[in-house]
């Protein structure tokens, strides 16, 4: 029996296209994130502010957040290879 070194070839998890989906989804994350937060404040106990239920916070944010999820998902599950247009 000859004793042989085999020699495995290094193959990435993820390619380049993978990493440019997830960085896209964390944008999108981090934006929802940065659009949900924010506003005037107040530090007054009696002082309301009806700017937290604003479209913006109450519907486009979380939107924005769950399309970052789904595009990490996506970024997961690509193959590597997977050549666009073929």
């Amino acid at each position: 029996m000859a004793n042989k070194k085999e020699h495995k070839t290094y193959t990435p998890l993820f390619g380049k296209e993978n990493y440019r989906w997830m960085f896209i989804g964390l944008g999108l994350i981090a934006l929802g994130f940065i659009l949900m937060a924010g506003g005037k404040g107040s530090y007054a106990p009696d002082g309301f502010d009806p700017s937290i239920f604003s479209f913006r916070r109450i519907r486009l944010a979380p939107a924005l957040i769950v399309a970052g999820f789904l595009v990490e998902v996506y970024a997961i599950l690509r193959s590597p290879g997977k050549k666009s247009g073929r």
